[in-house]
Formats: structure tokens, C-alpha cells, sequence
């Protein structure tokens, strides 16, 4: 049985319209939409990523692995994909929904985040909009190659980093991509 666990980018909640979108399409699918403790607390710039990292291996905590997939909005499924990847302690789950993933600051794609990528042995799902300041299509294509799982990649035409609009189109694809995992 599948459990989906989602969180949000660093500037929205659990209630983001995407991922309410996608806890209806993937019914009867158990899914959790949760919040980080910064949110949480009511402030608004993240906390660090070991304390958002922690946040998602709590949530985590006694559920079974097997049928477990994390993921969510950018920093959301960036946390998340960190989890699964961490060299020291990697959370065992079944796949990996990460939407809009923030490759790198815009503007600054020297400044990389993948270093946990080579250690995905996961399926991945990446839901990306061709016009991310984030990271071009080039460029994840680039650097998800370097995981060793089975990446999905999903292009959403003409849209940046917010995906605006696209939230219907979003869930369709995770519900039949969490359909054949």
C-alpha cells in the first residue's frame, strides 16, 4: 500500500494549491501534506537544513517504508530527496515526487544542489517548468543522469519556477506515475 508524504517550498504551506491537488488525484492514496517547523512557529525564513531534514525523518517515524513516497515543492522535495540520499543516514522508501526542484539559486548555477544525487537508488519523479530560473532543462537533465534509480522527468511548456496554473496537469502526472511504481 502507498503513502505519499508532502511538503511545501520555502514560502508556502501544506495548503499549497498543488498539493491539495495532488492529495485529491491520488485518492484512495494515503497522503500527508505537512508543514516545516519554521511554518510551523509562524516565521518565515526556513530553518537550516539539518532541522528541515530532521522535520522529514520524524514525519517518517513508524511508518512502513516499503509503500512510503516523499516529495513536494521545490525546497519541500529537495529536503526530502536529501533524506533519501543521506550518506550517513538514508531514509529507505519506495520513490521520490519532487516538483519544480531547485537545482540551484537562479542566476547562480555554479552554486549546485546534488550532491546527494549519485546516492537516489530510488524511482524519481521531476515535474519542471522549460522557463525554471531554478535550473534549465539542460541542466537537470545533466545532473539527474547521475542518479542511479529510474528518473521520470515531466516538462511543463512555457512555465517558470511557480508552475502556475499547472496544478491539475501536476497531480494527473504523480497519480499515474505513482500508478506504475
Amino acid at each position: 500500500m502507498t503513502r505519499l508524504l508532502l511538503f511545501p517550498g520555502s514560502g508556502s504551506d501544506r495548503d499549497h494549491e498543488s498539493l491539495v491537488a495532488i492529495e485529491r488525484a491520488v485518492r484512495p492514496v494515503r497522503t500527508d501534506r505537512l508543514d516545516f517547523p519554521y511554518r510551523m512557529a509562524g516565521r518565515r525564513p526556513p530553518d537550516r537544513a539539518p532541522v528541515l531534514m530532521q522535520a522529514v525523518r520524524d514525519a517518517a517515524k513508524g511508518m512502513r517504508r516499503s509503500g512510503l513516497v516523499l516529495g513536494g515543492r521545490s525546497m519541500g522535495g529537495r529536503i526530502c530527496s536529501m533524506v533519501v540520499g543521506d550518506e550517513d543516514q538514508p531514509l529507505p522508501v519506495k520513490g521520490l515526487v519532487l516538483i519544480a526542484y531547485p537545482l540551484h539559486p537562479p542566476g547562480k548555477p555554479d552554486r549546485l544542489r546534488v550532491e546527494h544525487f549519485s546516492r537516489l537508488s530510488v524511482p524519481c519523479l521531476f515535474v519542471s517548468g522549460t522557463r525554471d530560473t531554478f535550473g534549465t532543462p539542460d541542466e537537470l537533465l545533466q545532473w539527474t543522469s547521475t542518479i542511479p534509480g529510474a528518473v521520470t522527468h515531466h516538462w511543463l511548456d512555457r512555465k517558470g519556477h511557480d508552475l502556475k496554473g499547472c496544478d491539475t496537469q501536476i497531480a494527473d502526472v504523480v497519480k499515474n506515475w505513482l500508478s506504475v511504481l
